[in-house]
Order: C-alpha cells, then sequence, then structure tokens
C-alpha cells in the first residue's frame, strides 16, 4: 500500500530535519511569509562546488566518450575557466553569460566556472534556431555567449548584442575551453565572493503561449531546490538500507536530457556534486545506445522524458544487456502514461519506474511517485516533496479548494525562482499574494495528498460547453499496445466552438490505422471526447526545448491542414 510506504519515508525525513542533523530546516522570511530554510545549505553555488569537489575529490564524475574527469579534476578545470573568464573577458558579478551547446563534459566545466567568476549561467536552448538563439541572448542581455560551433553558426549574422566565444565538445577541458581558460596560474586570479542574493542562473520557459520568458534565480533558491533532491535522495537510501539493499557502490546516472532543461539541471547535474554521482554524457538520445553505455558504466539511476525509458524497455534488443544495476527509471518533462508504468517495470524487474513533477519556475521542486507507491497510484505525479515544498489546489482567486476539486496546482517554497527577466507584469501574474506560484497546470489532491494532474489550465478542449481533459484522451490512446506517441489537442469549429484533435506513432514494425485507433476508442472515452480528427505520424512528434511535446506547433498545423481541405 502506498500509504505504509508513506509512513516509512515520514519517519525517515522527521529524522533528518530535526535539529543538528544534515537537513535541518529553520524559518526564513519571504514573500513576508516565515517558510523553511535548510539550515546547514551552502551560501552559493560556488562554495557548494568547492566543498563537495573536495570531499569527493579523487571519485569519478564525469565520463564523456574518452574523457573522465574526477570531482577534482572537474573543478581544477572550472577554477581555471572561471579565472580566464574575469581576467580575459571581463565577467563581473550579476553578468549574464550565456551557454549555447550540446551536451558533454565541457559544457558542465563551462557551467561551474560561469558561476564561479560571478556570472548569471544563462541556459539557452540548444534546439532554437539562430533568430530564437539571438532572442533569448538579447532577452537576458547577455555580455558573452559560449557556443560550441554548430550553435555558433546558427548565431552568425543574426542581430544580437553580446560577444560569441567558440568551445568545443572534443578533447579534454584545458584544449576545448582553451578560448575561455586563464593564462598563467589560475590560482592567482581572484575569483569574487558570492552570496545567496546574488544572480545565479536564467533558465527560459518553453514558449508553449509565445516567446519563451527568461526565469531568474538566486544563489539561495538554487541551492534550496539541489538540497531538496539530496534530501530525497538520502531519505530514500536510508529505506533502501532498512531493506536490506547494498548502496556502497558509487551512483551513477545517464545524461540523456538537455542540461539547459531544469530536470538535467538540478536533479541531475547538480545534486551530483552532494551524492558523488558518476554522470555519464550522451550527446544524442539512442535507445540501443543508451542501454551499452548503462551496462559499461553500471547505471543506477536513469531519467528522461517517458518515451525514453518506454523506448528501452520495448526495445527488440533489451536482454541484450545487464541493466540490473539500475534501481530508478524517472521521468520528467511530461507525464508517462499510466500503461507504461507497468510495463517498464516488468521489463526492469531489479528497479523501479519512479515519477517527478517540477517546473522551470521551482528549480525542478514539486512532486515525487516512488517505487511501490507509483506501481499503486501510476496516474499521480507523488505527494509534495518534503520539507520545503507547500503544495496547494487554488481556485482563480487564489483561495484554497477543497480536497478531491480540481484548481490549479500552486506551490509556495524557496527554491521558486525570483522572477521573469525583465517582465515586471508576467512576474507578478506568476505569484498570488500569498507567494504561491502559478503552474499553469490543473489538478486536484487525492485523500492521500497525491497530486493528479488533469491538464494545463489553457489547453483545456472545451467542448459545446464541455470541458475534455487532453491527457485523458491521451491516456486512452497510449492504452493501445501500439501507440508509442500520440498529443491530443483543441481544433476549431464553427458548431461546438473546439473539438478534439489527435496525432499518434507506432511501435517500429507495427500497422495501426487512423480507423482502426478509433475503432479502439470506442467504449473507452464519452462521445464527446472522441478524437473527431485523427493524424498518423511517421516520425518522433515535435519537442520544445524542456523536451514536452509541442502542441502549439501541431495545433498550428493540422488547424491549418482542416482549414484548406
Amino acid at each position: 500500500m502506498a500509504t505504509e510506504l508513506d509512513d516509512a519515508l515520514n519517519i525517515i525525513m522527521d529524522g533528518l530535519v530535526q535539529p543538528g542533523q544534515p537537513f535541518e530546516t529553520v524559518p526564513y522570511e519571504r514573500f513576508n511569509l516565515t517558510i523553511p530554510a535548510f539550515r546547514h545549505a551552502p551560501p552559493s553555488l560556488a562554495h557548494y562546488f568547492a566543498h563537495y569537489c573536495h570531499e569527493h575529490a579523487d571519485q569519478t564524475f564525469l565520463v564523456d566518450g574518452e574523457t573522465r574527469l574526477s570531482f577534482a579534476e572537474t573543478y581544477a578545470a572550472a577554477r581555471a575557466v572561471a579565472a580566464g573568464l574575469v581576467a580575459r573577458h571581463g565577467v563581473k558579478v550579476g553578468d549574464r553569460v550565456g551557454i549555447a551547446a550540446r551536451n558533454s563534459a565541457n559544457w558542465i566545466v563551462a557551467y561551474l566556472g560561469i558561476v564561479m567568476a560571478g556570472g548569471c549561467a544563462t541556459l539557452l536552448n540548444g534546439f532554437w534556431t539562430g533568430d530564437e538563439l539571438a532572442f533569448g541572448v538579447d532577452l537576458a542581455e547577455c555580455s558573452l555567449v559560449l557556443a560550441d560551433s554548430q550553435r555558433a553558426r546558427r548565431l552568425e549574422g543574426t542581430s544580437h548584442h553580446a560577444a560569441i566565444v567558440q568551445f568545443s565538445h572534443e578533447g579534454p577541458p584545458s584544449r576545448g575551453l582553451a578560448s575561455v581558460w586563464a593564462e598563467g596560474d589560475p590560482l592567482a586570479i581572484a575569483l569574487p565572493e558570492l552570496g545567496p542574493d546574488d544572480l545565479a542562473t536564467i533558465l527560459y520557459t518553453s514558449g508553449s503561449t509565445g516567446h519563451p520568458k527568461g526565469a531568474w534565480s538566486d544563489h539561495r533558491a538554487v541551492v534550496s531546490g539541489i538540497m531538496s533532491y539530496v534530501a530525497q535522495s538520502a531519505m530514500a537510501k536510508i529505506l533502501l538500507t532498512q531493506q536490506g539493499d547494498d548502496s556502497s557502490a558509487q551512483p551513477s546516472a545517464l545524461v540523456a536530457v538537455p542540461l539547459f532543461h531544469v530536470t538535467g539541471e538540478v536533479p541531475l547535474f547538480l545534486q551530483s556534486f552532494a551524492i558523488a554521482r558518476k554522470l555519464v554524457m550522451m550527446p544524442k538520445w539512442d535507445a540501443r545506445e543508451a542501454m551499452r553505455l548503462m551496462e559499461a558504466e553500471k547505471v543506477s539511476y536513469f531519467v528522461g522524458v517517458p518515451l525514453m525509458s518506454y523506448e528501452m524497455a520495448t526495445h527488440p534488443d533489451r536482454d541484450s544487456f545487464d541493466l540490473s544495476a539500475c534501481k530508478s527509471f524517472a521521468a520528467g518533462g511530461a507525464p508517462r502514461p499510466v500503461d507504461h508504468v507497468s510495463k517498464i517495470k516488468k521489463s526492469f524487474p531489479e528497479g523501479f519506474p519512479l515519477l517527478g513533477y517540477g517546473l522551470t519556475e521551482t528549480n525542478g521542486v514539486g512532486c515525487g511517485n516512488f517505487n511501490e507507491n507509483y506501481m499503486a497510484k501510476p496516474g499521480s505525479t507523488g505527494r509534495a516533496s518534503r520539507p520545503l515544498v507547500d503544495l496547494a489546489i487554488l481556485d482563480d482567486d487564489g483561495k484554497p479548494l477543497p480536497q478531491g476539486d480540481v484548481g490549479e496546482v500552486c506551490m509556495r517554497t524557496l527554491a521558486n525562482f525570483r522572477g521573469y527577466w525583465n517582465n515586471d507584469e508576467a512576474t507578478a501574474a506568476a505569484f498570488t499574494k500569498d507567494g504561491y506560484f502559478r503552474s499553469g497546470d490543473l489538478g486536484y489532491l487525492d485523500e492521500d495528498g497525491y497530486l493528479f494532474i488533469v491538464d494545463r489550465k489553457k489547453d483545456i478542449i472545451i467542448r459545446g460547453g464541455e470541458n475534455i481533459s487532453c491527457i485523458e484522451v491521451e491516456q486512452a490512446l497510449y492504452a493501445h499496445p501500439d501507440v508509442i506517441e500520440c498529443s491530443v489537442f483543441g481544433l476549431p469549429d464553427e458548431r461546438f466552438g473546439e473539438i478534439v484533435g489527435a496525432i499518434y506513432l507506432v511501435r517500429e514494425g507495427k500497422t495501426l490505422s487512423p480507423e482502426q485507433l478509433c475503432d479502439f476508442l470506442q467504449g473507452r472515452l464519452a462521445p464527446y471526447k472522441q478524437p473527431a480528427h485523427v493524424w498518423q505520424a511517421h516520425e518522433a512528434l515535435p519537442r520544445l526545448g524542456t523536451q514536452k511535446i509541442d502542441k502549439k506547433t501541431l495545433r498550428a498545423k493540422y488547424s491549418a491542414l482542416m482549414e484548406a481541405s
């Protein structure tokens, strides 16, 4: 039962937050309110990096092809980059410094270097076009952008106001990051002292409702987000030890999600310093290559968009690889179809599927659904993460709704971002007067405090006055064993205002016509929820930089097709 595991986890967390314990909490004043903070949290990311890179100095941290770096080697490289940014490029505290590149060990060293130099790590979406990159650069008012060759070429000829400095993913940091490497002894160049109120990061929203916004956070918020995840990991490790599992091996994770996305940045990359986790880089997603790397590096933790773990679980070569070291198959960035949960557990019997819920604006912090709990409530994103998260379901006026009622999912936590860069209007609209961040997601809490997401607030399909949940229709589509990916969206209609449109992708080697799929849905959905128009895709559906399916593009494309016909 989910509640039995919850009781055990609550007891563990109660112990971890007691006075004198690693995750002791103390009151902190923000929004004219008192909210919990970690007493022992480092004052900045720079302090955090220095402490844990020293503590885990000789353990392997980064694996990127032939490049292998320990925590100490990573820190030394970052120190040289930070010194170079200060002395060669004039970076000052608070300067926005962009990173426009794919994942690599050198991306990570560059991130550390920017932060240690006092800069604000501005994570540009590596999938953006040149004009989109230029928009992000100028929105954040970047003075400098570190770009790999592909992104640098995209920026050529665009209009922006930043200096572009190119770096390479190839070879060790001293060669790949030579353009920002310190001349002479890096330790002879002083770095600034940073504090919790200094600007730390800017991440971009998905842009699903227009131009992306730059969500900025101070060091206090980002470090609080990290420590929230570290507390969850400590809780899980104690539970496993109590259950007799051996957790002495170094944890290891595959980096298969973009580092510029909050899932890749906070719970995956930044948390790894505190828990001494090895990160295995993967430049481009391929399910078979992922399994090869996971076997070779004894990966114990996997996180990706839901489709990734499902692709591995159903891959024809799945049995060719020993993935028994992997105990967790986490998903974030999008809901995982309920039908996939049991299939993943069956394919990876030594591990459990997990689901996390957080947003760019919350530094990835929110809810988590773990192990047996997830198997018991596969449609839920779990309970609010203790001890930081204050989760509420509010109405349009910001008032709490009764348990079970659907409203906007809102969170109040020290990990929340501070605002949207140069957009006071959007910042004000994002928070209630009581300091809750408005997620834009609709959901409800069940009797056990588990959050169920119903839909995006602005993506509900209203057909003739009836609200239709896109997620509900998508779950029905995913129930077909041959549907591997789908998206549901509203289409304009003269009679009903909106009708349901759907697009789907089938598993390789399978055939499923739109007519056959519609027959499958009969009886599974109320007639008014049935898709009026269904299209079959023949390649992966388009995604935003956050790896969510780009419904805006799909809706526009298929609305235009309907009008043309």
